[in-house]
């Protein structure tokens, strides 16, 4: 398996579970500092790397009307701040080619969306920046297809990757998760990422809204561990009933380190 670099960590085997984690966007600079910190706070305390996660652009909401983010300038001038005031890698997602270049400035990580991780030009431009790509699996790609998703990233030269599962479509407005895919995934010689709240959204299940059973993350996660992964993505949020985006499906900030601790205990059992 290649070990990928991602700021100043290594991900992969032989290495730490990593954690992507905070609000699902950019709700304001001290708000998403505040997150970030307390998970930070966390982290250090378990002895885990944090990378720290948040949109500075949700362009594929629901309706036109919800709230995308800061955007790229405002976003990434917060993001490069939170970077500095935390001392951890962040992690942001592009939607287009025309962002790359600015977003790589910044982000350690650039994550292609689910939705858009067949669109060759995207990922293309993104593994030219050399930087880390997560790409999170389409909700209607097996996870075998993910080796061409691969291709074009190695294409560029860029050997710096994460793949991410997070469900797939079943039926309408419903996501499930095949846990094999994972193991499927580790097996393109990648590291593996787990997004435990995306897993358990319910796309589009409030109407002009996503809808979502956070109440099943915690077995989404302790699953994922017990496959083996290699990284947990979590959204997390203070008060998720508030959220401006995904709330139904984040995790609250203050039961995370519960949650972490119960990932842990698993993970070293599977890593012997």
């Amino acid at each position: 398996m290649h070990t990928v670099q991602a700021g100043s960590y290594e991900i992969g085997q032989g290495h730490p579970l990593v954690l992507l984690a905070g609000p699902c966007v950019l709700e304001g600079y001290e708000h998403s500092l505040a997150i970030g910190r307390e998970a930070k706070r966390i982290c250090d305390k378990l002895g885990i790397p944090y990378i720290f996660k948040a949109s500075f652009d949700k362009a594929n909401r629901s309706s036109y009307d919800s709230f995308r983010g800061p955007g790229l300038e405002e976003g990434l001038k917060q993001l490069a701040a939170i970077k500095k005031e935390l001392g951890v890698p962040v992690v942001s997602d592009v939607h287009e080619t025309w962002q790359v270049e600015k977003a790589a400035e910044v982000l350690d990580v650039i994550q292609i969306p689910a939705f858009l991780c067949r669109q060759t030009d995207l990922v293309y431009a993104a593994a030219k920046t050399g930087r880390c790509v997560n790409v999170k699996k389409g909700q209607f790609l097996a996870p075998w297809d993910m080796k061409n998703v691969i291709g074009k990233i190695e294409a560029a030269g860029n050997h710096n990757i994460l793949l991410t599962e997070r469900g797939s479509s079943f039926g309408y407005n419903t996501l499930v998760t095949d846990m094999r895919g994972l193991a499927i995934m580790r097996e393109l010689g990648y590291p593996v990422v787990m997004d435990a709240t995306h897993s358990v959204q319910i796309p589009g299940g409030q109407g002009k809204t996503s809808g979502g059973q956070s109440q099943y993350v915690p077995h989404m996660a302790r699953a994922a561990a017990a496959v083996g992964i290699d990284a947990l993505f979590l959204e997390v949020h203070d008060d998720p009933s508030k959220a401006l985006s995904d709330g139904p499906n984040m995790v609250r900030l203050d039961q995370l380190e519960g949650l972490l601790k119960q990932v842990l205990a698993i993970d070293k059992i599977v890593r012997g």
